[in-house]
């Protein structure tokens, strides 16, 4: 059995507001307390730990070394209990201690980052749980499992969904590659006798196709950062997130396609709430942020540049 304390919460207080003040009597002031009430609080504790926290040094009482420890100390216990206590009234309000939020990598990094930082003073002490998939893996985390808030480009059968933001895609690889030597459009027949970098499917399940031309010529990454660096070193070809390639457009490490069709494709990623009706004030209040934060964003300069440089083959 674990040894209670013998100091209380309030006695370690009541020696932080006379250290804080200056002094007995306006620590007395400060908490609304007699003076002999502040004095004796102070007394018994250093009688109870055995040595002295506090002189008085003229009019001031001064912390000694050991004092000035244990009050540091003090300040962070307080502060934890004050947080515990602000939790239990929140859980029983219905606020989740933890939620765990299931997001598929299309979604764009920077409004993702974005509602997490906003979330977080308002989250009341609550923990995230924050799981990245590809294409199924998503769906198949709400049927295995029991997420708060599945952001993803499939909704099974049987759940609501909101579309969140549309995601859009670009046929892109590196200026040294062999497909920037053609004269004419590239056609789909041409492209799939390219090695195509895909980003597996996370899920372990019901695997999705979406996304490769079904040629056998294709390397397959575990995420997309992996697929942009293997891009950039002119292996092969990909379609990639433009909210994750602006940057590397506008340096030249990657140029789009000239494709006949489809060098552009946009994708509706959906928010799923996986408790339904259970859905708590957490899960809600992050959702309610992060739609905010995906509200649509003008097309970058660099993309549209790209895009018109893939109209013009049509025209020499």
């Amino acid at each position: 059995m674990s040894k209670a304390p013998r100091v209380t919460l309030e006695q370690w207080r009541v020696l932080q507001a006379v250290v804080d003040h200056g002094g007995f009597a306006q620590a007395a002031e400060a908490l609304h307390k007699s003076q002999s009430s502040i004095s004796y609080t102070v007394a018994k504790l250093q009688e109870q730990l055995g040595f002295p926290l506090l002189v008085i040094e003229g009019r001031k009482a001064q912390l000694t070394d050991r004092g000035n420890v244990l009050v540091k100390r003090s300040r962070h216990l307080l502060k934890e209990a004050i947080d515990l206590e602000s939790l239990a009234h929140t859980l029983g309000k219905g606020w989740e201690p933890e939620i765990e939020l299931v997001v598929d990598a299309a979604f764009p990094t920077f409004p993702l980052l974005k509602a997490l930082k906003r979330f977080e003073p308002q989250s009341q002490g609550t923990l995230v749980e924050l799981k990245e998939t590809v294409l199924g893996g998503a769906e198949e985390a709400l049927l295995t499992g029991t997420p708060d808030l599945v952001i993803s480009p499939f909704v099974p059968t049987g759940y609501l969904a909101d579309s969140i933001i549309e995601v859009s895609f670009l046929a892109v690889a590196a200026p040294n590659h062999p497909l920037f030597t053609e004269m004419e459009l590239i056609t789909n027949e041409r492209l799939s006798n390219e090695l195509q970098i895909v980003i597996r499917d996370s899920s372990k399940e019901n695997k999705k196709d979406a996304g490769w031309l079904g040629s056998e010529r294709r390397w397959t990454v575990s995420s997309l950062q992996s697929a942009l660096e293997i891009v950039i070193s002119g292996i092969g070809f990909a379609w990639l997130p433009t909210s994750e390639i602006s940057k590397q457009l506008e340096s030249g490490h990657l140029k789009a396609l000239p494709l006949v069709s489809g060098a552009y494709k946009s994708v509706n990623l959906f928010a799923i709430f996986g408790k339904g009706e259970r859905t708590g004030p957490a899960t809600q209040l992050f959702l309610d942020i992060l739609q905010t934060e995906s509200a649509p964003c003008p097309t970058s300069k660099e993309i549209e540049k790209q895009l018109k440089l893939t109209s013009s083959y049509l025209y020499k």
